[in-house]
């Protein structure tokens, strides 16, 4: 059993992963180590139990899952710094933007249990959607990666080829999101409702949205069916926005964003 983890990185991403594990009680605070050079930031978990080092050795070398959350120019250095504690028997679960595996396997030389994984911020409340691959992972180390992100959302196999756009869709898409309803929330003050309110409205209405599409497998147009009624409001509004380039707009944002991963 693999128990005790180190993310290497106590940044946003990391500390959100450390806080979702915790909350989830897929580990102990104790079997928890988050790396970061400033620990005063990190001040947090550690009021919580999980053990905060300045030494990214260190926590490598106790720990049997490792988690690496830092930037994506801060990757080679950073393994390069960790390699000899990497052993064969050591999982790796990259959540760097960009970064391959190939790439990664080429830093440290070895042959260990490879994962790439795409989480998202809401991953703190255990509400991320994950994507992941792997490379040289036996299934009880696909399992055990399986388990972990699935304590924190939904998850998702697939090929590596698409971690780029998984990111655009699933962690750029909270961002996209999130625009979303702000301009709700101001489109609500304009037709009377107060700020607190509105946003309340908006972001419920969303999650209720998500939800209904994820407990009934049904595609977004069958449930705008049913809020649609002829020469109704709702089917007004939605013709107004396709007029403006509301989809159009969305998409070509998705694709920018894409682009510029490429």
């Amino acid at each position: 059993m693999k128990n005790k983890i180190a993310i290497i990185g106590g940044g946003n991403l990391g500390v959100s992963i450390a806080e979702g594990l915790l909350k989830s009680k897929f580990c102990k605070p104790a079997d928890l180590t988050v790396t970061r050079r400033k620990l005063s930031a990190l001040s947090g978990l550690a009021k919580k139990g999980v053990n905060v080092l300045g030494s990214n050795p260190a926590a490598v070398k106790n720990s049997d899952v490792i988690i690496l959350a830092v930037k994506p120019f801060q990757a080679a250095d950073v393994l390069n710094g960790i390699k000899k504690e990497l052993t064969a028997n050591k999982i790796l679960v990259s959540v760097v933007t960009g970064v391959m595996i190939d790439e990664m396997e080429e830093s440290i030389k070895k042959k260990l249990a490879y994962f790439r994984a795409m989480p998202n911020t809401a991953i703190a409340i255990q509400e991320s959607m994950t994507c992941l691959c792997s490379k040289y992972a036996k299934p009880d180390d696909e399992k055990f990666v399986f388990e972990m992100f699935s304590r924190l959302g939904k998850v998702v196999y697939i090929n590596e080829n698409l971690m780029d756009a998984s990111t655009v869709l699933g962690a750029c898409g909270t961002a996209y999101a999130m625009r979303y309803i702000r301009a709700s929330t101001q489109g609500g003050i304009e037709i009377g409702f107060d700020a607190k309110t509105a946003s309340l409205i908006a972001a419920q209405t969303v999650k209720g949205a998500a939800e209904l599409l994820l407990q009934n497998g049904s595609h977004p147009e069958q449930e705008i069916d049913k809020v649609t009624t002829p020469k109704g409001c709702t089917i007004a509004g939605l013709n107004e926005m396709e007029h403006q380039g509301f989809s159009s707009a969305l998409i070509r944002g998705i694709m920018t964003s894409y682009n510029k991963i490429k």
